[in-house]
């Protein structure tokens, strides 16, 4: 008779990170144990997990997790270990349906991390997602804000981008706002029309039920009922990103997402989404999701050229061309 039971080891990078992650008095360790029905053992930067085949590999997702957010916010709570198992249990977010396509094609979470992402969207009024490029974080916010719209919790999208290389600066460009400001949405518009049929993108346009704006042309305005997308948060500046988050009218949702190792803005101008998660980072109602590496989703060359870029020396940092 086959052996039911399986062993997963996890080794941690050390003693201190296995006493934030194991909780205050193992409280984390316990939570995980009883929530999925497997044993932990834990030997000092060692931690040992067995039960069921399918138990042990999703502890063992929910504690590579539960890392990946340490290193990112640097703490835990109770509530990161809970989303977390919720994401990962029975397939959990990893495989959830975010909206459908006009085919009718699902349009699904692929990774833990996206998984963690969705739930943050499906709980928080205001979500802002760091991450690297080909991780999904846009494309994600689009389909969301999209199944809002077709459900009736919105009646309007608005997509939001800063046009740094213009310097919000868009008059010289021929056509209207929507001519000028499309080079810096293209992301935006693809994502939409993978989701949307494009005759129904053009007519939710020309009757404001979705809306595109340069970030400088948010200010004044107070936004109800709508899903407001700012793509590449990164280029804003810290007064832009107050700017923008304070936009947010009644039954709104907010999403903020951009990748923190591409500012484009000059070396003395701090990010404002680099700004944001520090600053908001205990605002309640308020959540903060980082990706990482492994929920690039593009094609693998991706992610081993981002994994070159992060492992990049300070010195070439310090040298590199604007």
């Amino acid at each position: 008779m086959a052996d039911s039971s399986a062993t997963r080891n996890l080794t941690l990078a050390s003693r201190e990170e296995a006493v934030i992650l194991f909780g205050p008095r193992d409280q984390f360790l316990r939570t995980v144990r009883d929530a999925l029905g497997v044993k932990l053992i834990a030997r000092g930067d060692l931690l040992q997990i067995e039960g069921p085949p399918d138990a042990a590999e999703q502890a063992e997702r929910v504690f590579q997790q539960l890392r990946q957010v340490l290193r990112k916010q640097g703490k835990l709570t109770a509530e990161d270990v809970r989303t977390v198992i919720e994401v990962v249990r029975g397939g959990g977010e990893r495989t959830a349906s975010v909206t459908l396509t006009e085919s009718g094609r699902g349009l699904r979470t692929r990774t833990d991390g996206q998984g963690r992402y969705v739930q943050a969207l499906r709980s928080h009024d205001v979500v802002i997602c760091a991450g690297p490029a080909g991780t999904g974080k846009t494309y994600l916010a689009v389909g969301w804000a999209v199944g809002l719209l077709r459900s009736g919790q919105v009646k309007k999208i608005v997509l939001v981008r800063p046009a740094v290389e213009a310097g919000e600066r868009l008059g010289y460009l021929p056509g209207d706002l929507v001519a000028k400001i499309s080079p810096y949405l293209r992301p935006l518009f693809d994502a939409l029309s993978e989701i949307m049929d494009p005759d129904t993108v053009k007519k939710y346009m020309e009757n404001d039920i979705i809306e595109i704006l340069p970030l400088a042309y948010m200010r004044g305005r107070t936004l109800s009922h709508a899903c407001i997308i700012l793509d590449e948060g990164q280029n804003a500046t810290t007064s832009q990103m107050k700017m923008f988050l304070t936009r947010m009218g009644m039954n709104s949702k907010i999403v903020v997402t951009g990748d923190l190792t591409q500012t484009d803005l000059p070396r003395t101008i701090r990010s404002g989404l680099a700004d944001a998660v520090h600053r908001l980072r205990d605002v309640e109602g308020l959540a903060i999701v980082y990706l990482d590496q492994a929920d690039i989703v593009r094609n693998p060359l991706v992610t081993r050229i981002v994994k070159a870029y992060e492992e990049e020396t300070p010195r070439s940092k310090s040298r590199r061309d604007e």
